[in-house]
């Protein structure tokens, strides 16, 4: 499907900032259909993105809508849910949130939908494991929004203490989206010097103990993170609608775990086309399985009637 329509099914804080970061950006994106159990929420939502279309940098049409309306839509994102609270983990969520996904999935999948799912609702790894489930597509198709956040914190975090721009360091967090997350301290460069060979140990921990900690934070003084979550969504979409082969850590099916977890992966117009092969340290490789078991048990926890 080429039609380059998104719909964002939840019109929360995460939804609708990443309605308003596509609209303030020059994106392949041509249409918005928000949607969300409170219809006239949506409704707002999209009425108060239009007033922006005469000055954003590019026009994109918008509107709300239900979820029969994904038929047509080439990536389907998946906002919605219970909120995450203060000092509640992101797997405490999966309860709630597994049965909300279950009949959602099940109405955007009648309505004939064929594109590409992009779960962004926390526990977001587990959640995607389960779309991918509910949803019957192939696995390629079915992309959580992985540690592509986590990453951009580390990136960010890395250059305050190396005085450098974060774009200009490659380094990536995998594993669970949550306190499981792993740094690829092996792999982080700068330049193509090893940040391993700039910073200490200690001042390495203190970063990934920041980046672990960031959500937390920031949902303890503000109840809730978007604006971050929101543009790396839109980089995602980016990828995908423009098959930029951008590799980016985004959560997907791992047939060896039998998970999905962030991990490198190449984003392009048909999904995940592949996911790298990343030689690890043997530390990292351990703690990537402990994230990975994390992730299993929370899913073992989870049982359906057939």
């Amino acid at each position: 499907m080429d039609n380059n329509k998104v719909m964002i099914v939840g019109t929360g804080n995460v939804g609708a900032s990443i309605a308003f970061a596509i609209t303030q950006q020059r994106t392949a994106v041509n249409e918005i259909v928000l949607t969300d159990i409170v219809a006239k929420d949506a409704e707002g939502e999209a009425m108060d993105l239009v007033d922006a279309l005469a000055v954003s940098p590019s026009y994109v049409k918008i509107s709300n809508g239900t979820y029969k309306d994904a038929k047509d839509c080439d990536i389907v994102v998946i906002t919605a849910g219970a909120a995450q609270r203060s000092n509640e983990t992101r797997l405490q969520l999966l309860k709630k949130n597994v049965n909300i996904l279950k009949g959602m999935i099940q109405q955007i999948m009648d309505s004939g939908f064929d594109g590409i799912f992009l779960v962004v609702t926390n526990p977001m790894d587990v959640l995607t494991y389960f779309a991918l489930k509910f949803s019957g597509l192939p696995a390629e198709r079915v992309i959580g929004s992985g540690t592509v956040l986590d990453s951009a914190r580390l990136q960010q975090r890395t250059a305050s203490y190396l005085n450098v721009n974060p774009k200009s360091v490659h380094a990536y967090q995998v594993g669970e989206h949550g306190d499981s997350e792993v740094t690829l301290w092996s792999l982080a460069d700068v330049g193509g010097q090893k940040v391993e060979d700039l910073l200490d140990s200690g001042m390495r921990e203190d970063i990934s103990e920041f980046v672990r900690a960031k959500a937390y934070e920031i949902i303890e003084r503000k109840g809730a993170t978007y604006y971050g979550i929101a543009s790396c969504v839109v980089q995602i979409i980016n990828s995908i609608l423009n098959d930029e082969m951008r590799v980016l850590p985004v959560s997907s099916y791992d047939g060896f775990s039998g998970t999905c977890f962030g991990w490198p992966s190449v984003v392009g117009r048909e999904g995940v086309i592949r996911r790298l092969d990343v030689k690890l340290s043997e530390k990292e490789g351990i703690d990537l399985q402990k994230s990975i078991n994390v992730l299993k048990n929370a899913q073992s926890k989870i049982k359906f009637k057939d």
